[in-house]
């Protein structure tokens, strides 16, 4: 694989709002799902703020926005973009012209990879099985979670073009998100390169701030499934119509601001353990997506579910996407911080 220095343009979430409005996939496909991410790639609309750089609202406007737009799409986009993100903050370098890049880095038992050190130039070799590969038969690229001879945590690049890297069509039988094709991959004393040191991944502080801009994928196709009932009611303004319009509103609002909020504090302290801020938005960006989700049906019924493509794939696409959360588990973990703390946790 070719790294390369470079300082693109960043994409603003105007113009790539306005790029999507003339953009026309069948959403559904994995292929097409693939072609709408290079062409993306190729538009250089994948160049966008990286996290804790002053711009992070605008990061996550425009996750937001392609989310909006199909969220088979953004699961791609999301995972090259954060690829993009990793490599400059662990290796200070950018990727070659042209590659697609995914993070797979889940890391379910029976799933796990190994990695073998064959030279000191960190080159190693990965084995093993890889879970929910998103996009995996589209890209080109993919930074991996694996574990070393010493059972330490790593991450590393690898070329996808190579005879011992076997993408399969097994481990994924989604009806939700199906067209990010999150298949298992098999890993056959694969080459690839160490990306920074062990446990680095993980305990930088673009982890969390990763983490919160998976939500802004959330938020942005909660806001689209919001604005169908917006639009409804503005045509015809029934009044039990308008009460859900104004639960989504007020789930969606709540939100917004809990986001904008961790994005203030990330690009003040970017250094800093997000942990706090990123839980917080996670899990209230889930419960408004689930409150919209809810309104929203009971206000549109059955029509839009069955004559809208758009809104029915959002309805759902988005109740897989955010099980990407990990409900009490997330809660309790936030609890443990906030308990942490010798200061009050709710000034107003």
């Amino acid at each position: 694989m070719a790294y390369v220095m470079s300082a693109p343009a960043r994409a603003c979430a105007t113009e790539l709002k306005a790029f999507l409005r003339e953009l026309n996939i069948e959403r559904g496909t994995p292929a097409e799902a693939a072609h709408a991410l290079r062409t993306l790639i190729d538009a250089g609309l994948d160049r966008i703020d990286l996290p804790g750089k002053g711009a992070t609202l605008e990061r996550w406007r425009i996750l937001g926005a392609v989310a909006a737009f199909d969220l088979s799409l953004v699961k791609l986009y999301e995972g090259h973009t954060d690829a993009l993100a990793i490599l400059a903050e662990l290796e200070c370098i950018e990727t070659g012209s042209g590659e697609a890049w995914g993070v797979w880095a889940a890391e379910p038992p029976s799933a796990r990879l190994a990695a073998m050190t064959t030279r000191a130039d960190r080159r190693i070799r990965l084995r093993g099985t890889k879970a929910w590969c998103s996009g995996a038969a589209f890209l080109t690229h993919a930074l991996v979670s694996a574990w070393n001879e010493r059972d330490e945590p790593i991450l590393a690049a690898v070329d996808l073009h190579q005879p011992s890297v076997c993408v399969t069509n097994e481990g994924w039988k989604a009806v939700g998100m199906s067209a990010s094709a999150s298949v298992d991959v098999h890993f056959d004393n694969a080459a690839a390169v160490q990306i920074g040191a062990p446990r680095a991944y993980l305990d930088r502080p673009g982890f969390w701030q990763g983490g919160a801009g998976i939500a802004a994928c959330w938020f942005g196709a909660a806001a689209a499934i919001g604005n169908f009932v917006r639009q409804e009611a503005a045509r015809r303004p029934d009044p039990y119509r308008l009460a859900h319009l104004g639960a989504i509103d007020t789930a969606l609002a709540s939100a917004a601001s809990l986001m904008r909020e961790a994005a203030a504090q990330i690009d003040r302290e970017p250094k800093a353990d997000a942990i706090v801020p990123a839980l917080r938005a996670r899990l209230a960006v889930e419960r408004a997506a689930t409150t919209v989700m809810e309104h929203a049906g009971r206000a549109l019924g059955a029509a839009p579910l069955c004559r809208n493509e758009h809104f029915a794939r959002l309805m759902a696409d988005l109740p897989v996407f955010i099980r990407q959360s990990h409900a009490e588990r997330d809660e309790a973990a936030l609890a443990e911080r906030i308990v942490e703390e010798e200061r009050g946790s709710w000034p107003l």
